[in-house]
This record gives C-alpha cells, structure tokens and sequence, in this order.
C-alpha cells in the first residue's frame, strides 16, 4: 500500500468501520489521478461533514440514486474536452445507493459503455439512517425492518446477486472482494482501471453497528465470511463468462456457516434454530457448487 493515504484520518466514522477500511484500499490502489462520484450514504455523512473532508483527490457528493450517471457526464465531459487520458473516475454507493436506489443509473452506465470503475461498499443494510434492510440483507439477518419474532426469523429473502447482474451487462471488468483479503481486493481495483470501458467491484465490509458484532473483529470477520464459502471472490474480464474464476478458495475443509454467524448480534436469534441454520449451510453449499470452490 502506499505510504500516503488519500482517504485522510480524522472522519468521524464508527471505529471498527469496513468501508473506511474499503475506501482507504481503494484510493492507495488508484492513485492520486482520481477523480471520486459518491452516491449520499455512509461514507459521504462520516467524510464531508463541511468545512472538513477526509478526501485528497477530487471529490463529487452527489444524491443516492444517480452516483454513476454522474460519473458517466464526468467522463463524457472530459472526452469532449481531450483530457479523459491519465485520470480514473470512480463512482462509490453502498448497498442501499447500489443495489436498490442507485440501480437503474449503474445499469445505464454500464450498457452505454462509460470508463468508470464502479465500487460498491456492502455492509448488507441502509446503515447511515437506522438498520434497515436492503436487497443485499441476507436471509435471517435482523434488521430495525426486518426483526425477528414470534412470526418472523429475520429478513425472509435471499440477497441480491448484484454482481452476477452486473455481469450480464458485459462490462470490461467485474469482481467481488472483501476487506479481509486487502491484496486481492487491491489487485481487482488496478485490474478494472486498467482496462477501457465499465468496471465493477462489490467489496464486503463489515459494520460493527449494524452486524453488532466488536470493532476490532471487523477484518477477522470478513475473512470468516470467505473462509466459509458465504461470500465467492470472483471475477471476470472483457464481458467473457469464459474467463470467470475464483480468485481466494477457502480453506479444506470449508469452515461451517454457523461460524461466521455466531459471533453476529444479528443472527443471534438463530442459534437455537437448527433447521434455519441447515437452511443457510445448503444454500452455502449450493452456491460453492455452483462457483466451483468444493
């Protein structure tokens, strides 16, 4: 990494945060020629609380739904102006500006072709306005809106596959990673600015207040969520299903699902639910089948 972080200290984010931990990867990976588009969420509130920023490259807030027509006008702009060569646009939403708010503006930027990386930090819920659930909120996982109950375990849908739909647009570049595995997640980032044309990277990043789970277990965490085949590091390049692989295997034999699970405030309530648990390991399972990781 290098030794100048251009995502500066001094935010007022929750210690323990994996999307600070996100965002300082990524900049260290691209570079002071970056020119940042970020959706309102998280990251905007703890980062720009005015007169102080934590960025020290160009920066654009802008609403929760349209981080990447934005940046898709920043590019086109530049390229009118001959001065697109040498500088990276990156547009940033979490899950809830990307998945769901956010959507429709990323998919028209991947289908127009944009030269933009897109990254999406997911901490699985609308984290900055109370916990509430998004389209990226796993099954059984409790939210202030999905809270489990006499007639409820939890969220009762399975989450999004944001970044296989991505990949169905046949964007240059589209990954998954996770703040557990930095290098991995490093390599992707200069990887997808490498290449001409739309990028995606979703990037895994525990939130101690959301996952109630301690500040100093949030890297241990991510890697869990590896380690136990819950979450698949891919990626794929050139719009090309062919070249798709698996970038980090978990370790043989996979852990189980219930240890990554258990030390989460937000899927106590299943521990004494052994037939939700079983639920939760064969969709694991299926998934790994699916990726070929087993």
């Amino acid at each position: 990494m290098n030794e100048e972080s251009l995502f500066a200290p001094g935010h007022t984010a929750c210690a323990g945060c994996g999307a600070t931990i996100a965002l300082r990867l990524l900049l260290a990976a691209a570079g002071k020629n970056t020119i940042v588009c970020q959706a309102t969420g998280c990251m905007e509130v703890v980062s720009t609380g005015y007169p102080n920023t934590a960025w020290k490259v160009p920066y654009i807030h802008v609403a929760f739904e349209n981080a990447a027509a934005v940046a898709s006008g920043i590019d086109a702009a530049l390229k009118a102006k001959g001065e697109r060569e040498g500088k990276n646009i990156i547009a940033i939403g979490g899950d809830g500006g990307t998945y769901d708010i956010g959507f429709q503006a990323l998919s028209g930027m991947l289908e127009r072709g944009h030269d933009v990386l897109y990254v999406c930090y997911d901490n699985e819920a609308y984290m900055n306005t109370g916990i509430q659930r998004s389209s990226s909120t796993p099954y059984g996982a409790s939210t202030t809106t999905s809270p489990p109950g006499k007639f409820s375990i939890g969220e009762d849908t399975v989450k999004k596959p944001l970044a296989e739909i991505v990949a169905a647009h046949r964007p240059s570049y589209v990954a998954t990673a996770s703040v557990g595995y930095y290098a991995d997640f490093q390599n992707k980032v200069k990887k997808a600015l490498s290449k001409k044309g739309p990028s995606f990277i979703l990037v895994y990043a525990p939130c101690p207040t959301g996952w109630r789970t301690p500040s100093e277990k949030s890297i241990e965490i991510a890697k869990l969520a590896v380690d136990t085949g819950y979450l698949i590091l891919w990626e794929m390049e050139n719009g090309d299903r062919n070249t798709l692989k698996v970038t980090k295997m978990p370790p043989k034999p996979r852990k189980p699902v219930v240890e990554f699970l258990k030390v989460q405030g937000r899927f106590r309530h299943l521990m004494n639910k052994p037939e939700e648990l079983k639920k939760i390991q064969e969709f694991v399972d299926a998934e790994c089948k699916r990726y070929g990781v087993d």
